[in-house]
Formats: C-alpha cells, structure tokens, sequence
C-alpha cells in the first residue's frame, strides 16, 4: 500500500511521530519540518500506511523528476523503523523512480541491505558513502535530550572567536555566489550541482563571511532537508576560524526558526570535525547515509 500524506494536518502529525524516533529519523525530520514551513522545494511525502506507518519516504512530484540523469534533484530522504521489512515498499515505481540517476539519504546505514538487494534486482549501481553526523546540543536538548551527555561538551562556551569586523562583513549569499560555492562543494563542479546550489540559495536562509573585495571568502548554506551544508573558506583565508563563525551564525539564524541544527562531515576531515565540538556540537550514535544510485 502507497499512501501520500496530503494536507497539513498529515504532515504534522508525520513531524510529531518522527521526533519520537530520533536521530535516526533526523534526515527525514528536517525535510518534513521544511514541507510544514511552506515546502519551498514542492517535495512530497509516501508511507506503507497511515497513521501506523513503518516506511516514510520523501521524494520529490513527478514534474520535477524531468532530468534523468539530474541526482541532486532526484533525491530521496527514507525512514524506516523496520529497514529489514521495506524492500517491496521502496522496489515500487510509484515510491522510487529507479529508472533514473538518483540519490537516497538517510540516518539508518541499516538500510544499506535492502539497498543493495534491490541494485541486484534491479541492475543499478548503488553507491554507499558513510559520513559522522552532527547536531549542535541545543538541538539534542530540544528534540532528544536523552542523548545529551554532558560529558562530551567540550570546555569552550560554544561560541567562535572574535572575527575582525572592519575586515570580514557577516551577510547571506546571493545567488550570483552559486558558483563559487560550487566550485568547493566536494560533491559539486557541474551544471547541475550549480543549478541545485542556486535553488538552495533562493528557498534556504544562508551565511557568509565578505572579504575586503566584497566577495565572500568563507559560507555555509542549507538544503531541502534542513542540513547545513557546503560549507567552504577560500584557500587563503583558511586556518583563521572563519568557517566556525560563519557555522555558529547560521545555527542561531536556524534556531530562532525552529530548524534543528544538525551537519555531516567525513571521517577524515579532522578539522571539521574538531570544529564541530568546539561549537558543542555532537556526533550522533547514528551515520549520515547516502547512496549514489546509477542504472546499469
């Protein structure tokens, strides 16, 4: 069975029911908490059943599904409380569009079998990229306070150093800063990721640093599932604890409008991730999931 949540009342009950199941429902939290704040990215909501769901996937309507081979449009957020049971649910056409270049996102790697299973049945190729996942201890506190171990908050008072005001102006990016941010973005450098940046940039709250040219030389965005992301600081300028200012200014932007705070940054990175804490912000039990998904 299909059901698409229709009509706000759905939808919030969907948010309420997915707090319970938090972190490993925050990707497809954040991206139901966007559809009930004016669904700026016309995304659509499917479970195997209402209101006792154990399957939820965001996608997006049809109409926007036009480019095949466009993966950052074609992306969809799943949750599943029962990941070893959801194979028939997402194999259907109507719930994925497996036909297509396409991405899937979640905080469950345990969805990674099904995943896999359904590549095999289906002959695609399914990439899988495993990355830490973070949310700010505001946002834990908020949503699942069970998970704030005050042990793990570093001793700094969350906040960034002090940047030079006169130098750095804060601001937002404008859309005429897509290609720069697309030119840093590590999953970025092609028309279509420029195109997905310029959309996130128009719909999505955004931060940046200016330089003394007027450029911005340090930023962070967001996307359609409330994550912060593509953050990136021009090479000269790096080393001076610019993307943490930029970083801590847009999680109080996203705070005061209720967004929960919450990032990913790859294993390696240890910058980022130190970075991270000195913001008191936490990695979480659960991954950040996303498999890049190619017909063969």
């Amino acid at each position: 069975m299909i059901v698409p949540l229709q009509g706000a009342q759905m939808l919030q009950m969907l948010e309420k029911s997915l707090r319970k199941y938090l972190p490993e429902s925050l990707k497809v939290y954040g991206t139901v908490y966007h559809m009930n704040h004016g669904n700026p990215f016309n995304l659509k909501a499917l479970v195997d059943k209402w209101p006792d769901f154990n399957t939820v996937v965001v996608r997006p309507q049809e109409q926007d599904l036009a480019d095949d081979l466009d993966y950052y449009t074609n992306t969809y957020q799943i949750y599943s409380k029962d990941p070893q049971n959801c194979q028939e649910f997402l194999d259907s056409p109507q719930v994925i569009n497996w036909k297509q270049h396409l991405q899937i996102q979640s905080s469950q790697s345990r969805l990674n079998d099904v995943i896999q299973n359904l590549a095999n049945i289906r002959s695609f190729q399914a990439n899988h990229s495993e990355n830490i996942l973070f949310a700010s201890s505001e946002t834990i506190k908020a949503l699942f306070p069970s998970l704030l171990d005050t042990k793990n908050l570093s001793a700094g008072i969350g906040k960034p150093k002090a940047i030079n005001q006169e130098m750095f102006k804060l601001s937002s990016l404008d859309v005429t800063h897509a290609a720069l941010v697309d030119k840093f973005w590590l999953f970025g450098g092609n028309e279509r990721s420029l195109r997905f940046i310029e959309r996130c940039i128009k719909k999505f709250p955004s931060t940046c640093l200016l330089g003394p040219e007027g450029t911005p030389i340090s930023w962070t965005l967001m996307d359609q599932t409330g994550e912060m992301r593509m953050g990136g600081t021009i090479p000269e300028y790096r080393a001076q604890g610019l993307v943490s200012f930029v970083v801590y200014s847009q999680s109080q932007i996203m705070k005061k409008r209720g967004f929960p705070v919450y990032s990913h940054t790859d294993k390696s990175n240890t910058a980022m991730q130190k970075m991270s804490y000195s913001l008191q912000h936490l990695s979480m039990p659960c991954a950040w999931n996303q498999w890049k998904c190619v017909p063969v």
